[in-house]
């Protein structure tokens, strides 16, 4: 399906069709919580509980292998199961446990209970990508999901104001409260998906295995692919961070005034640079000229170290914005390739699958890109720049091998 034919996605911003409105009022209180979480929760545990640093590490990847272990099987019941009645059962799992952490007076309490709503979250997470995929139809899934990170990316930003205020009062109930905020926000979130149609559960065919997603290879490599695409991101949320304070005459400051910027950028043009990967071969051309992009901004990045604080400001922030134009276009070509090679009926299996590549990657990329930004200075964020274009080139075949290959699995493709 070409652009020209889609649908309409908004008006004034606003979904026309009713269940996409309520996919984005949800998606939005939702993550407002999780940004408020994510503002104050290192520094509640280390500052106010007295945990290391290492034992908050420790819980947060506890919680992130319960998530890459769910991702799957969670998809799996909403696929059979229904995907709304499953989207609803897990968001409330979340609402009930988001602000269980608080009550961690151990490690390994706060790795148990993180683990608890890292299984809710992280389930829900998955549904409603099958859930995406049945209501936003018409070759449109990719506008959605890039207009729902648009949204996300906002409330986020507007979270992190209410946990910044948290963190400025600096008291214990303070950053209880923000736990409690999370809770009702999530509360809200899981009612509003009552509010959606109550989607059709798929039957499996005699003989057909039960998830067909794990005996597929070529996704699996298309997967592989995407998720190694996503590297960038690391790099310019951690190995930014680092490069800024340890190799730059920068401010640490401008670490903060680069992800305002990003957040922006995100939130305005995202579903705008989202419009041309509405399939899987448009998907794989949209991650080439993305990684163009990324590979440019690292590039510019690279330099920041060789001049003075004015230099290094006007460089980072000229190579943050080449990154974030290939963020965008990226992005919109690997949820092209993820979606358009899934099953409609299977999709909420096959997002959970995808959704790995991402996961796995957030367990082996920090060291990776502390190594090359970091450790190696302009050489490294060279050598992230040429990996961003070999991923990206060999997505082109591969991609094409994975939509021949449809058949034999049995896949009915789709423009998104």
């Amino acid at each position: 399906m070409t652009t020209s034919t889609i649908q309409p996605l908004t008006r004034h911003g606003i979904p026309l069709e009713r269940d996409l409105r309520v996919l984005a009022i949800g998606s939005f209180a939702n993550r407002f919580g999780a940004g408020a979480v994510m503002t104050t929760s290192a520094l509640y545990f280390t500052r106010q509980v007295g945990f290391s640093a290492a034992e908050v590490a420790f819980a947060l990847s506890v919680a992130a292998l319960v998530g890459i272990v769910v991702q799957v099987p969670a998809g799996h019941l909403g696929d059979s199961h229904g995907p709304r009645r499953m989207l609803t059962f897990f968001m409330v799992g979340a609402a009930l446990t988001s602000a269980l952490p608080v009550l961690a007076q151990t490690p390994w309490q706060l790795a148990l209970l993180l683990g608890l709503l890292a299984l809710f979250e992280r389930s829900a997470g998955s549904v409603q990508q099958g859930v995406i995929a049945q209501l936003a139809t018409g070759g449109r899934g990719v506008l959605f999901k890039a207009y729902l990170r648009a949204v996300t990316n906002t409330a986020i930003g507007l979270g992190s104001v209410f946990g910044g205020a948290a963190l400025v009062v600096d008291e214990s109930w303070a950053y209880v409260s923000v736990f409690v905020l999370n809770a009702v926000f999530t509360g809200f979130a899981a009612w509003n998906t009552t509010r959606l149609p109550d989607l059709p559960a798929y039957r499996r065919a005699e003989g057909e295995p039960r998830m067909a997603v794990l005996r597929d290879w070529p996704y699996a490599v298309v997967v592989a692919i995407t998720g190694l695409f996503s590297l960038h991101f690391f790099v310019m949320e951690l190995g930014l961070a680092l490069f800024i304070s340890e190799r730059t005459e920068a401010p640490p400051v401008m670490v903060a005034v680069l992800l305002i910027l990003n957040t922006a950028c995100v939130a305005i043009f995202q579903v705008r640079l989202s419009r041309r990967a509405d399939s899987v071969e448009a998907g794989a051309r949209a991650l080439v000229r993305g990684a163009v992009w990324i590979a440019a901004g690292f590039a510019i990045v690279s330099l920041a170290d060789r001049g003075d604080v004015t230099f290094a400001v006007v460089v980072l922030v000229a190579g943050s914005l080449v990154h974030v134009v290939g963020e965008m276009i990226g992005s919109g070509g690997q949820w092209g390739l993820q979606m358009g090679l899934a099953p409609h009926e299977r999709q909420g299996q096959y997002q959970g699958f995808a959704g790995l590549g991402f996961s796995v990657i957030a367990v082996v990329g920090p060291p990776v890109v502390t190594l090359l930004c970091v450790e190696m200075g302009e050489a490294g964020w060279l050598i992230l720049a040429g990996l961003m274009l070999v991923i990206a080139l060999v997505s082109v075949p591969v991609s094409r091998w994975a939509l021949a290959s449809r058949e034999r699995y049995g896949v009915t493709t789709h423009s998104g």
